[in-house]
């Protein structure tokens, strides 16, 4: 007998802060925890092929998985919740759905019928959706899909999960809808219509919500939550309550105390048991209940929207953790740091992380943070764009090559000590195109970073185009600073540091992606740990001076 993969559709009225990514997450970490094989996909209505070209300020993070996918950030949430890696077939977009019909319809598949909605683009979204269960890896598929109910290009997608439930039958595919619940404060009261229209707008693209899962400040009281149940035609105990959280990995344990993954399992027909997340709950207090605390100055352009650098931030929680460290980013825009406020913006951090971008504004600033913390002795760590601009700063500063520049931002320098790799010189398309997923890395022996990973040979994933110039490795090298990680095939410089800094480290790669609460990344839980002790050697010299 074949195993029947189960398929729960996540779909969202009007929402707070802690949305349906979130909501997935905790819902496949609950089951995940119960023995099943799960895994998250994410559905969005956007005509963007991939998030790859979307400005930072617009989506928030472009997160690349290992089989080099540029995807929404809601699956780095997936990847940090359940340990698990995700892939090209996790998130889907309109504009990949379009492509796939209308590249169909060139060659001829179709047959000369009239391409439309539906059938044609409603059956390639059902077929998208059903890859994963497919593939016999997995238990349960969660999809979550992305935008609010009622918009119009969402009505698709919302079609073909009709067209699932049906296809599918009773017991293998459920509704999950997240509502929210606001508290009108001149009325002193919880308000339900927003939830009520929500399902009903839903029920006329007729999908019937088989649990609630209402986003509220105050705690439902019984009433409320039967009338919910009452008016949106679900069972009392399929409301669930979503109330707001200090951190969002309180909410597998919000979930569990609701009871939503026994509604759930009770729905498809499957055994609940009583989740083993005792490593969670170990890394929650860890977190909670932190010793001491750090301030590490994140310097970035793209600063101002916090999902810009959603794993950076994550990755930080997941070490910090890991140190029993409370970890306070400060963010810094690179665009207004400059030789006369550099130290006012810098001198009381515990270490300074440059983060990764695209394009030149706000560059000169991160080269004079650079400055800053290499003569300062200060903890270092430059992730992509971070480590190219260490790069130029110590050209500039201890080769004396002033205009030495990346060809990125001055494609005019007579010593690009970062340029385009030769294979990506005649490329013209932006999208999908630049050195992306999981590449080899052979570490240095007796280097810094060959002792934090404990290993000779390490995987990271990748999203640039521009690379260390080889020409200028052994002038560099020289003066002090050690390509310490290369790649195996290609001898690209993967990995920087200078020896004789306290911690000087700047990866070509993303690191961030693949820190989860299991598997905190091992160069943030090292920076944090090299931020602690540089604090703690600052409070001795000034105990020493006093």
């Amino acid at each position: 007998m074949t195993k029947t993969t189960k398929y729960i559709f996540v779909t969202g009225g009007v929402t707070s802060s802690l949305g349906k990514g979130i909501i997935a997450a905790s819902l496949a970490k609950l089951l995940q925890a119960q023995g099943y094989k799960v895994t998250i996909q994410k559905l969005d209505p956007y005509i963007n092929v991939d998030p790859g070209t979307l400005n930072p300020y617009e989506h928030g993070e472009c997160y690349v998985t290992e089989d080099g996918a540029e995807t929404d950030l809601d699956l780095g949430h997936y990847e940090r919740f359940l340990n698990v890696p995700t892939s090209q077939a996790n998130n889907v977009t309109t504009g990949r759905i379009y492509q796939s019909v209308i590249d169909k319809e060139r060659r001829g598949e179709f047959l000369g019928k009239t391409v439309q909605v539906v059938p044609h683009i409603t059956d390639e979204i059902k077929r998208r959706v059903q890859i994963l269960g497919n593939s016999g890896d997995y238990d349960i598929v969660i999809t979550e899909i992305g935008g609010t109910v009622g918009d119009i290009e969402s009505l698709p997608y919302i079609e073909a999960v009709r067209q699932l439930k049906w296809d599918l039958g009773e017991n293998n595919a459920i509704v999950i809808h997240l509502t929210l619940v606001p508290y009108l404060a001149a009325a002193g009261e919880l308000k339900t219509k927003p939830t009520q229209h929500s399902v009903k707008t839903l029920m006329e693209s007729g999908v019937q919500a088989d649990i609630l899962v209402c986003r509220t400040e105050y705690d439902l009281p019984y009433d409320l939550r039967r009338k919910l149940a009452l008016f949106c035609n679900v069972r009392e105990e399929a409301v669930i309550q979503s109330i707001d959280a200090s951190t969002i990995y309180d909410v597998p344990n919000l979930m569990l105390e609701e009871g939503l993954d026994k509604v759930v399992l009770k729905k498809l027909a499957l055994k609940s048991s009583v989740p083993d997340i005792t490593q969670w709950n170990n890394f929650l207090t860890r977190h909670k209940n932190p010793k001491t605390e750090v301030t590490i100055g994140l310097i970035g352009k793209y600063v101002e929207l916090q999902d810009s650098y959603k794993s950076i931030l994550e990755s930080f929680i997941h070490a910090g953790a890991e140190n029993e460290v409370k970890v306070n980013v400060e963010s810094i825009h690179s665009e207004y740091l400059n030789d006369d406020n550099i130290k006012l913006k810098l001198s009381h951090l515990d270490g300074i992380l440059v983060a990764p971008g695209f394009g030149e504004r706000g560059i000169e600033g991160k080269i004079t943070a650079v400055k800053y913390v290499r003569e300062n002795n200060m903890p270092f760590f430059g992730i992509c764009l971070g480590m190219q601009m260490a790069v130029i700063e110590f050209a500039r500063n201890v080769l004396n090559l002033p205009d030495a520049d990346s060809t990125e931002m001055n494609p005019a320098t007579k010593n690009p000590v970062i340029d385009l790799m030769e294979d990506q010189k005649s490329i013209t398309d932006k999208g999908g195109t630049m050195r992306l997923g999981s590449w080899d890395c052979n570490l240095k022996l007796g280097s810094l970073v060959r002792d934090i990973y404990k290993s000779e040979h390490i995987k990271e994933r990748h999203r640039h185009r521009y690379e260390f110039n080889g020409k200028y490795k052994a002038a560099i090298e020289a003066k002090g600073m050690i390509a310490t990680g290369l790649n195996p095939n290609t001898g690209l410089v993967e990995i920087i540091e200078i020896p004789s800094h306290p911690f000087f480290i700047g990866v070509q790669y993303h690191p961030e992606y693949k820190s989860t609460v299991a598997n905190p990344h091992p160069l943030f839980v090292a920076f944090v740990k090299a931020a602690l002790k540089f604090k703690n050697g600052k409070k001795s010299a000034t105990v020493s001076q006093n």
